[in-house]
Protein backbone atom coordinates (compact mmCIF):
# COMPACT_ATOMS: atom_id res chain seq x y z
CA UNK A 1 0.00 0.00 0.00
CA UNK A 2 1.29 3.66 -1.06
CA UNK A 3 0.37 6.24 1.86
CA UNK A 4 -0.20 9.24 0.47
CA UNK A 5 0.43 12.52 2.57
CA UNK A 6 -0.62 15.80 2.21
CA UNK A 7 1.54 18.75 2.74
CA UNK A 8 0.29 21.76 4.53
CA UNK A 9 0.28 25.15 2.63
CA UNK A 10 2.90 26.76 5.36
CA UNK A 11 4.91 23.03 4.31
CA UNK A 12 4.19 23.38 0.61
CA UNK A 13 5.62 27.30 1.60
CA UNK A 14 8.68 25.75 3.20
CA UNK A 15 9.49 23.01 1.00
CA UNK A 16 9.41 25.64 -2.17
CA UNK A 17 12.22 28.22 0.15
CA UNK A 18 14.20 25.06 0.52
CA UNK A 19 14.49 23.93 -3.01
CA UNK A 20 15.15 27.89 -3.96
CA UNK A 21 17.89 27.86 -1.52
CA UNK A 22 19.82 25.41 -3.06
CA UNK A 23 23.10 26.19 -5.44
CA UNK A 24 23.66 23.82 -8.48
CA UNK A 25 26.52 21.08 -7.71
CA UNK A 26 29.55 22.15 -8.92
CA UNK A 27 32.59 20.39 -10.30
CA UNK A 28 36.12 22.23 -9.80
CA UNK A 29 39.17 21.30 -11.95
CA UNK A 30 41.94 21.71 -8.63
CA UNK A 31 41.78 22.40 -5.23
CA UNK A 32 43.14 25.96 -5.65
CA UNK A 33 39.94 26.58 -7.87
CA UNK A 34 37.80 25.56 -5.17
CA UNK A 35 39.77 27.52 -2.35
CA UNK A 36 39.11 31.02 -5.31
CA UNK A 37 35.20 30.21 -5.42
CA UNK A 38 35.35 29.85 -1.95
CA UNK A 39 36.74 32.79 -1.05
CA UNK A 40 34.42 34.72 -3.24
CA UNK A 41 31.32 33.79 -1.62
CA UNK A 42 32.23 33.84 1.80
CA UNK A 43 32.43 37.21 3.38
CA UNK A 44 35.16 38.31 5.98
CA UNK A 45 34.22 39.91 9.75
CA UNK A 46 34.98 43.45 10.32
CA UNK A 47 37.06 42.72 12.98
CA UNK A 48 38.93 40.21 11.50
CA UNK A 49 39.83 42.08 8.58
CA UNK A 50 41.00 44.67 10.94
CA UNK A 51 43.30 42.24 12.81
CA UNK A 52 44.39 41.15 9.15
CA UNK A 53 45.39 44.48 7.74
CA UNK A 54 47.34 45.70 11.08
CA UNK A 55 49.00 42.44 11.07
CA UNK A 56 50.42 42.95 7.57
CA UNK A 57 50.97 46.60 8.27
CA UNK A 58 53.42 45.59 11.09
CA UNK A 59 55.56 43.03 8.32
CA UNK A 60 58.98 44.41 8.17
CA UNK A 61 59.89 45.45 4.80
CA UNK A 62 61.58 43.45 2.81
CA UNK A 63 65.42 44.08 2.08
CA UNK A 64 66.22 45.11 -1.51
CA UNK A 65 67.62 42.61 -3.68
CA UNK A 66 71.50 42.24 -4.25
CA UNK A 67 71.29 43.93 -7.60
CA UNK A 68 69.67 46.68 -6.78
CA UNK A 69 72.17 47.78 -4.23
CA UNK A 70 74.96 47.21 -6.39
CA UNK A 71 72.90 49.47 -8.87
CA UNK A 72 72.31 52.33 -6.40
CA UNK A 73 75.74 53.02 -5.46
Amino acid sequence: MKRQTKLTSQEQGQLAETKSQQTPAREFASAEELLRHDASQTTVPPAIAGRLSQSIHNEPKPERSWWRRLMDR
